[in-house]
């Protein structure tokens, strides 16, 4: 069992302060599915990013599994690791899906849960998926700590690949936040150029656009592996549904992180 790692912290607790916290976000969002194969949501505490991930997952269809990638804050375990494990949250728990998971023996991605222990990134995820879609669901963690673009591509290829063999219903999340700790003019010219990128579906692109500003995206990694994917499934136009900043709610405006929803359908 993968215990909850940031509740408390992150997100509330206790099981009905986490679900007025989630009905929060959600306010005045139309909940309205889409034939989403991808998309960006941010993760950090619910209070600063939370509203802009709603905007995700009022969006996301049912389905079968629904994968995701984050990057690897802590630098624990394999480069690139695979939960295996029941993942638990104060809104309980969720299954990981094995058969899929089993198509990555061999592959470039370990599974191992140390990767997964401590990092934040798809846990914070997690309570707004149970949030949605109640207990009918698996999920499929994969945390990146390796992060160029031949290494993001193989994955997302892989996870393709997987998932057009199994014929099951997936969502691709890609975990990340924008720049971090700029002032919020210059966070939103840099995130407007990346964010471009993504929108392209362009993902050398969006990695010229990252290493020429030396831009702070946490999980451009994760990007790039949903991007792949989504498009080898099918994706064919991205959307940006909300972008915004941890200073439109703490009123600090010198020194913000970058939020970003899209979607790709």
């Amino acid at each position: 069992m993968r215990q909850p790692a940031v509740a408390g912290q992150f997100y509330p607790l206790h099981c009905d302060n986490l679900e007025k916290e989630l009905a929060r976000c959600f306010e005045g969002l139309e909940l309205r599915e889409r034939n989403v194969f991808g998309a960006v949501c941010p993760h950090a505490g619910y209070v600063y990013s939370g509203k802009v991930a709603a905007h995700v997952y009022a969006t996301l269809p049912e389905a079968d599994t629904y994968i995701l990638f984050g990057p690897n804050h802590t630098g624990y375990g394999s480069p690139l690791s695979l939960s295996r494990e029941t993942w638990k949250t104060p809104l309980g728990t969720i299954d990981v899906d094995l058969e899929l998971a089993d198509g990555f023996l061999g592959s470039i991605v370990d599974a191992d849960e140390l990767g997964h222990t401590y990092e934040h990134s798809i846990e914070v995820q997690l309570p707004f998926l149970q949030y949605r879609f109640g207990r009918d669901f698996k999920i499929l963690p994969i945390c990146m700590g390796m992060q160029d673009a031949d290494t993001a591509v193989e994955v997302g290829n892989l996870v393709a690949n997987l998932v057009s063999e199994s014929r099951k219903r997936v969502v691709i999340i890609a975990s990340s936040d924008f720049t971090h700790y700029e002032t919020a003019e210059r966070a939103k010219e840099t995130d407007s150029e990346i964010i471009d990128a993504i929108l392209n579906l362009d993902v050398p692109g969006m990695y010229d656009s990252l290493y020429r500003r030396n831009a702070s995206v946490c999980g451009y990694g994760p990007i790039a592996a949903m991007l792949s994917a989504s498009q080898k499934l099918g994706g064919s136009r991205a959307t940006l549904l909300k972008y915004a900043n941890s200073g439109d709610v703490s009123g600090d405006m010198g020194a913000v992180v970058g939020y970003a929803a899209i979607i790709v359908e």
